[in-house]
């Protein structure tokens, strides 16, 4: 594509979560150390939100690389239709057979997380996208939570969804579980700072020059995406793309202006608006 044109060793704004290109911007550091820090004290519970495109699947992969090595991990990447079906996701990330249903299951599942937490391992399981789940699987999660000995919890759950997750806690059905939840963290969308210093962190990391998207055009990237990682990614990679094209070595205003028309949810300033709507 248009890495050897500006001398790029990798595609620097590609969607798909690379912790190689990962920058420990605060939103997402606080995040994590949050979750850690309750994993470390045994909180049952713990709960992480963020909007669209503020970078919650590269937070719990990152925070997968970060859990300590007596953790034994269900890593649910997918919600779950039904509480038994989450529990069974989740008794096969423990290594329980599949074919285990109903009363069965949860004791197998509970003497296993028994026999975890006697051989010195931590039972922690990660739930991606939970604003989906159904009130059943989340009720199912209340119930796990309960498995626990006089002095510890025997599993320790983390809640990663969109703020809709919150909506639905609030309600009086789920009153008990937004109880038991102990620990919560939010990722906010960056500030014109931090989109700066990301985007130049990730030039440079794919070997190119923290000079190939000016000061002027990532404040333009930040009013258009309004800080929201995939958006400016998504920005970043369309502008290149154009550049390109043009045969330019480095990414000019026309070039951001055209990658932001081209974006879903992306928003052009209204002083570029008009300057574009003059100039034809």
């Amino acid at each position: 594509m248009y890495e050897a044109h500006f001398g790029l060793n990798r595609l620097p704004f590609s969607l798909t979560p690379n912790t190689a290109l990962f920058y420990a911007l605060p939103p997402h550091v606080e995040a994590i150390n949050t979750v850690l820090a309750a994993l470390q004290m045994g909180e049952g519970i713990i709960k992480v939100t963020g909007e669209v495109g503020t970078g919650k699947t590269m937070l719990c992969r990152l925070l997968i690389q970060q859990l300590p090595d007596e953790v034994e991990l269900a890593y649910l990447p997918t919600p779950s239709d039904s509480g038994e079906t989450l529990r069974q996701a989740i008794a096969v990330e423990f290594g329980l057979d599949s074919s285990l249903t109903g009363a069965n299951l949860i004791d197998a599942l509970q003497r296993q997380l028994v026999s975890l937490r006697q051989a010195g391992r931590q039972a922690v399981v990660v739930l991606d996208e939970s604003q989906a789940l159904s009130d059943e699987a989340l009720e199912a999660i209340r119930l796990l939570a309960n498995f626990e000995t006089e002095q510890e919890k025997l599993i320790h759950i983390v809640l990663v969804g969109q703020p809709e997750l919150d909506l639905r806690l609030s309600s009086h059905s789920l009153r008990q579980l937004r109880q038991r939840i102990s620990f919560s963290a939010g990722l906010r969308p960056l500030s014109l700072a931090e989109t700066r210093a990301y985007i130049e962190h990730r030039l440079v990391c794919s070997n190119g020059s923290n000079e190939l998207i000016s000061l002027s055009g990532c404040r333009l990237i930040f009013k258009a995406s309004r800080g929201i990682p995939r958006l400016i990614n998504v920005i970043c990679h369309k502008a290149l793309l154009h550049a390109y094209g043009h045969r330019q070595g480095f990414v000019s205003r026309a070039a951001i202006v055209a990658a932001i028309r081209d974006t879903h949810d992306a928003e052009l300033p209204m002083l570029d608006s008009m300057l574009s709507w003059a100039w034809r």
